[in-house]
């Protein structure tokens, strides 16, 4: 994506970009002051989170495509374009055979994916089957965009991201799969190596925090948004990986709210389950305050390198959402309008699969559920106010 238009070119009305430059403070506030720039935001870095570790499970299965019903959905996804935002792909790995991968390097480290996160998301999204196992959910996409915005340790920056999200709604995704969180705690870091003392450096970071947290909603909202001829497009966010309820003493078990962008108003936050013999229960690393939930422990897909792994973190119950909704696309039309779309992944959940009624703050909606013939026969529509909206505010 270009950075912006070039010098003297005309605007398009309702053409949006972003563009990154060194600012003095005077022209921080010259720009603030414009009224065709939305927003002037500071960097800030970026994590995946606090990854629960890899799963070590000693026969990896799918058990998510059954579970959401994946397995019994007439529709494969095939018509709808998807993105994954994160560390990148093993565009050689067999499970992404046949698939036209558009891949975009916003972190000038490179191409491909030295981490796995990003290979391990997108089999589970639009993956072909492995060995005779199934791992996509939607397994139809014949075009994914791929926009790398971690380096192979996990470290990222918000401009990185907020580019490649509208990169990835320009080039026409209609579902945005992405899991990354505002690393507050290494800003702080970097502001005391420049010099600045811990108190002023916690009070700087947090206005970075709070500047960037404004723009990624307003940009999410700006994607979801639809003209008379773009459907818009749904972001799909993992909740986060930072609470732990299962901590058993010294440890003190504590749960942590969804932070930006998953407080976005405009995205689908995910939160993660497993499964137990009585039902589903909560995974215990699973942020609060989703809008629905998906499998996310004990989760095959592809491997960086080739094979089926493993995998545990709310990243995982995204990409299951994430192809439910190219399902719930492709089932109501390529041009149908995002909100529509949303409305229709959120109707879907069910709560009846859980161990115990779970608590909205945990698992919003419910487990999401992939378009089949028990959704799809007739039935009395549901006003917009019955549908759980289990924000944090």
């Amino acid at each position: 994506m270009a950075p912006g238009p070039a010098a003297g070119a005309e605007i398009e009305p309702g053409e949006v970009w972003v563009e990154r430059a060194y600012l003095t403070d005077s022209e921080v506030l010259d720009l603030a002051a414009d009224p065709s720039v939305a927003t002037v935001t500071p960097t800030m870095p970026t994590s995946l989170g606090a990854l629960p570790a890899l799963s070590t499970s000693d026969a990896p299965s799918a058990w998510g495509i059954g579970a959401i019903r994946a397995d019994s959905s007439p529709f494969d996804g095939s018509s709808i374009a998807v993105a994954v935002l994160g560390t990148g792909i093993d565009a050689e790995h067999a499970a992404f055979a046949g698939v036209q991968l558009v891949q975009r390097d916003f972190t000038a480290t490179g191409g491909g994916d030295g981490h796995g996160h990003g290979t391990h998301v997108a089999g589970i999204l639009f993956g072909r089957d492995l060995d005779g196992v199934r791992i996509g959910v939607a397994r139809g996409v014949t075009r994914a965009l791929i926009g790398k915005t971690f380096s192979e340790s996990g470290v990222g920056r918000s401009d990185w991201m907020q580019e490649a999200i509208l990169w990835a709604y320009q080039e026409g995704a209609r579902v945005i799969a992405l899991a990354m969180t505002l690393d507050l705690e290494r800003a702080v870091a970097e502001f005391v190596a420049e010099g600045l003392p811990p108190h002023a450096a916690t009070l700087r970071a947090l206005e970075c925090y709070r500047a960037n947290a404004r723009a990624l909603d307003a940009l999410i909202t700006l994607v979801r948004a639809r003209s008379a001829s773009e459907p818009g497009a749904i972001v799909v966010v993992a909740a986060g990986d930072d609470s732990r309820r299962d901590a058993r003493p010294p440890a003190v078990a504590f749960r942590i709210a969804a932070g930006p962008p998953a407080a976005a108003a405009d995205a689908l936050v995910v939160g993660a389950v497993e499964q137990r013999t009585a039902g589903l229960i909560t995974a215990p690393f699973s942020n609060l305050y989703p809008r629905l939930c998906a499998p996310g422990v004990d989760v095959a897909s592809a491997q960086r390198g080739g094979g089926i792994a493993a995998r545990n973190g709310t990243s995982m119950a995204a990409a299951h959402v994430a192809g439910v909704a190219a399902l719930w696309w492709q089932h109501l039309g390529e041009r149908s309008p995002a909100e529509l779309v949303a409305a229709h992944v959120l109707r879907s959940c069910r709560t009846g699969v859980f161990a115990s009624a779970p608590h909205p703050a945990e698992a919003g909606a419910g487990l999401v559920t992939a378009p089949g013939e028990e959704l799809l026969a007739p039935r009395a529509r549901t006003p917009a106010s019955a549908i759980p909206d289990c924000r944090h505010r």
